[in-house]
């Protein structure tokens, strides 16, 4: 009797633990290694850029493993900080993606107050294999847990036609600093009538373009002492954004859609800004053959300044939760060594990536009739791997909300060493 009841006791565990692993349990498998379907999501934000890309690497992965499904949720940027900093906050991912897109400046404020919930990808990337500059954002404490997707490379936009009218060729503005951009700017104004750029002194892009190319930031080395009334490159830049406004060449504009404006307006003569503006200069047919691009100024009297410089650009991050394994294997597949994907991107998307493996090939070697027949991405390529290595640290955002005001108050007539002295002092009274 009692061998007969064993038996059944042993026959009854076995069939438990057959339905379990045959997935009949009713739990939801969302990834590693167990299991026949496996289900993985991924937040980002533009439907189409970053969304757009996703959907590539998605149908190139899931044909090749038709046993994974990878889900796509599009958030706005701002929803999915909010989103992610709730979640972790609470100490549980339930609800949140196994993969999220972040920028490269916020990077380092989710992976040092949250070094536990994301996953170590070492080992399934090298960061070897990446834009160096980008390696400093995605990375902490010697272990890489970004996988670097997008370019900010910089450039500078200039519209050929214009600088004819003032007697410049596109060489004249190749390869120069911040001073001598100014000078054509003003012959350009005088000449034309057109302004040399647009900018709204709210957004201080161009100032960290200046800053990064000289390898410098906001912040010290540490990511979080504030790095102003003592830093000389931070005061050059201030005083470079000062004189393109004195010598009347910006034309101002208060958002996204008049910056636009300006450009496909034909209102300005360049455009200095991130190589993702490139299919909003296209979007206006009118001007193909009347643009080139060139490498941004560098800044006049910092001695390591170089024509290479980012803004904007983020990385792929995979959280420590169920389906970290999948996930992980996805990146590494797509975005994380495929050359032809990013070609592809390239293409149908406009997206220039970080992965040096993808800075050749036919989609970067062809000219664009737009540019004059000129091969702008693979120029955007070459710039990408010179751009200087900074650590953005915790705080940019924060820093410029303080600096926008204090930019303010320079422009209207304040000293740029008290500008930056009482900068420092905001900023230290706030952030430390």
């Amino acid at each position: 009797m009692k061998k007969r009841l064993l038996f059944a006791l042993v026959s009854m565990l076995l069939m438990l633990a057959v339905s379990a692993c045959s997935g009949n349990s009713g739990a939801k498998n969302t990834g590693g290694s167990s299991g026949s379907g496996k289900e993985i999501t991924v937040w980002a934000w533009d439907p189409n850029f970053n969304i757009a890309a996703l959907q590539l690497a998605k149908e190139k992965y899931e044909a090749k493993h038709p046993d994974v499904k990878v889900n796509i949720v599009e958030y706005a940027q701002n929803d999915i900080v909010q989103k992610l900093n709730t979640g972790l906050n609470s100490g549980t991912t339930k609800g949140l993606p196994n993969i999220v897109l972040i920028e490269d400046y916020r990077a380092q404020n989710f992976l040092q107050a949250y070094p536990d919930a994301f996953r170590d990808m070492s080992d399934v990337i090298k960061p070897a294999d990446f834009a160096e500059y980008k390696i400093g954002p995605t990375s902490l404490d010697g272990k890489q847990y970004g996988v670097p997707f997008d370019s900010g490379a910089t450039g500078l936009y200039v519209r050929t036609d214009y600088l004819k009218q003032a007697g410049f060729t596109v060489d004249d503005l190749t390869n120069i600093d911040w001073n001598r951009y100014i000078e054509i700017g003003k012959k350009v104004k005088e000449k034309t009538g057109k302004d040399m750029l647009t900018q709204d002194p709210n957004d201080l892009g161009l100032i960290r373009m200046m800053a990064q190319s000289v390898g410098t930031w906001y912040l010290k080395d540490d990511g979080k002492t504030p790095n102003l009334a003592d830093n000389p490159v931070i005061k050059e830049a201030l005083e470079t954004y000062k004189a393109l406004f004195d010598a009347n060449i910006v034309k101002m504009n208060s958002d996204w859609s008049q910056f636009l404006a300006a450009i496909n307006n034909g209102d300005v003569a360049t455009v200095p800004t991130g190589n993702w503006i490139t299919p909003s200069i296209k979007a206006e047919a009118s001007q193909s053959g009347k643009w080139a691009v060139v490498p941004t100024p560098r800044l006049a009297n910092s001695k390591e300044s170089v024509n290479a410089s980012s803004l904007g650009g983020s990385s792929w991050y995979v959280l420590n939760m169920d389906g970290q394994d999948t996930a992980a294997n996805f990146l590494a597949e797509t975005f994380g060594s495929d050359a032809e994907l990013y070609s592809q991107m390239l293409d149908k998307v406009g997206v220039i990536g970080s992965l040096k493996a993808a800075s050749s090939g036919d989609a970067y070697d062809k000219s664009d009739d737009f540019f004059n027949g000129q091969k702008i991405y693979a120029d955007f390529a070459k710039w990408t791997e010179e751009v200087p290595k900074v650590n953005y640290g915790l705080h940019t955002y924060a820093i410029e909300d303080i600096l926008v005001v204090e930019v303010q108050n320079y422009l209207n007539g304040k000293d740029v060493d008290s500008v930056i002295r009482d900068a420092q002092a905001q900023a230290e009274s706030q952030l430390q």
